[in-house]
């Protein structure tokens, strides 16, 4: 009789196994593949399978390198994954339209969004794509200026608010935008013998201290300071934004009018740390993301502090993001059970606990102060930093993104990259013609990609 009711009992439970609906949970095109971290999300992923019968959820990790190759090659075989996580803006734009709109799911389960700040959430709502997404991890950029060179010139540092002016140490009244950002980086900018780059006086080829530089991102990341924008557009034409044609000729004007900014030559020396310019010391203000304050400054014995970023030349703000998100999968054979789980590891506490071993800032607004006060505590004890500008910035991203994809990406990128070379290494560089020639090399990639 009871080997009866065991079997039963195991006939129950079997069922119930085969009842379940499985959705597979791929990890690989971002963080997520250090042990570590797979034992943290193996262990989420057991708790959420034991908080319910409905739902069979399995983890599926694979080795970044082999990850791209693997996900195509199950998408082109009919086995697509249903969730796709933590992946990066450059790593989804390398699998157009095969992310789920999931609009719809939000609407039907009522999923409060009142958590994010509403252009996070904005961010991933893509032209011709829908909601693809929504953010998760998130790496913004701002300014990070050293107190020390600002008060060794006797400049006021920047506004420490988003909507702010700059007050000049003489009380004048200045807009925090890119003419003030060029005067002031000039002003900090020091040759060997003291004088400043507005100076009649000033040696450019005894540089010892810069006023501002754009470091560790690519073209597409510097021009974003001139408006958000992209290399291609709606109907996949190629496309210079005017506001980077003029960020690019503004960029080198820095490096060899106005030498403000780092060109080549100066930018690998020893005298900007070999490329890591701000941590060496003779940089006063530099764009920066997160992840830079959470890996590569800690040798700077400086004070130091955040600030907004200027005014683009429409008069707003844009503070570049990166960021990690989860995506469901368009090819999904399960997308409400996908969003259940979904949704799960959108919960504030998986959120909190996963961002943060992600390297990241979650998300949810209501997360976010005791990040950052663990973040600066962890990072840089004994410094009184003012980290309110870090969740600000999300309010202000580029739209379209600096990573987005276009046709041809692989070939496009490199095309594109090119000109960063010219831009840092020839003072002769006529950057207008360059940008058409790019213009054109570029229209040929899409157009063999069409």
């Amino acid at each position: 009789m009871r080997k009866f009711a065991a079997v039963l009992a195991l006939l129950a439970v079997l069922g119930m196994a085969t009842a379940q609906t499985q959705v597979r949970w791929f990890v690989g095109l971002g963080a997520g593949t250090d042990e570590p971290v797979i034992v943290l999300q193996q262990s989420l992923v057991d708790a959420y399978n034991a908080s319910q019968n409905d739902v069979r959820l399995v983890l599926e990790i694979v080795d970044n390198e082999q990850a791209y190759d693997v996900l195509a090659t199950q998408i082109a075989a009919g086995n697509a994954p249903d969730i796709v996580g933590p992946v990066g803006i450059r790593g989804r734009s390398a699998f157009p339209g095969a992310w789920l709109d999931i609009s719809d799911l939000i609407a039907a389960t009522n999923y409060d969004l009142s958590d994010f700040d509403p252009a996070s959430v904005a961010f991933y709502d893509i032209e011709n794509q829908g909601q693809i997404g929504l953010p998760f991890a998130v790496f913004p950029s701002y300014i990070t200026y050293n107190k020390n060179l600002f008060d060794e010139g006797g400049a006021a540092y920047p506004p420490s608010r988003y909507g702010d002016p700059y007050v000049t140490a003489d009380g004048e009244v200045l807009p925090w935008n890119l003419d003030t950002l060029r005067d002031l980086a000039m002003f900090l900018t020091v040759d060997t013998n003291g004088n400043d780059a507005t100076m009649g006086a000033f040696d450019p080829n005894q540089i010892v201290q810069w006023g501002f530089g754009t470091m560790w991102t690519d073209l597409r990341g510097r021009l974003t300071m001139f408006g958000a924008g992209s290399f291609v557009d709606a109907d996949g034409n190629a496309v210079i934004p005017e506001t980077w044609a003029i960020g690019a000729q503004w960029l080198h004007d820095a490096m060899w009018r106005d030498h403000f900014h780092p060109n080549g030559p100066y930018g690998n020396s020893d005298l900007l740390a070999g490329g890591n310019w701000f941590e060496s010391g003779n940089l006063a203000m530099a764009q920066t993301h997160l992840w830079y304050q959470s890996c590569c400054m800690f040798g700077l014995s400086d004070e130091w502090a955040l600030a907004p970023m200027v005014e683009s030349l429409d008069g707003t703000p844009v503070a570049k993001l990166h960021g990690d998100t989860f995506g469901i999968m368009a090819a999904s054979k399960n997308p409400e059970a996908a969003f259940a789980v979904y949704s799960y590891l959108f919960s504030p506490e998986v959120m909190d606990r996963l961002a943060t071993i992600y390297g990241g800032m979650p998300a949810r607004l209501s997360l976010q102060d005791d990040f950052l006060a663990k973040f600066g505590e962890e990072k840089f004890p004994g410094r009184n930093i003012d980290w309110t500008i870090v969740s600000d910035s999300l309010a202000f991203p580029d739209n379209p993104n600096h990573e987005e994809g276009m046709p041809a990406f692989r070939e496009a990128e490199s095309r594109y990259q090119a000109l960063s070379p010219l831009l840092e290494n020839n003072p002769d560089l006529d950057v207008a013609s360059e940008l058409a020639i790019l213009k054109a090399e570029l229209q040929l990639l899409f157009d063999g990609a069409r």
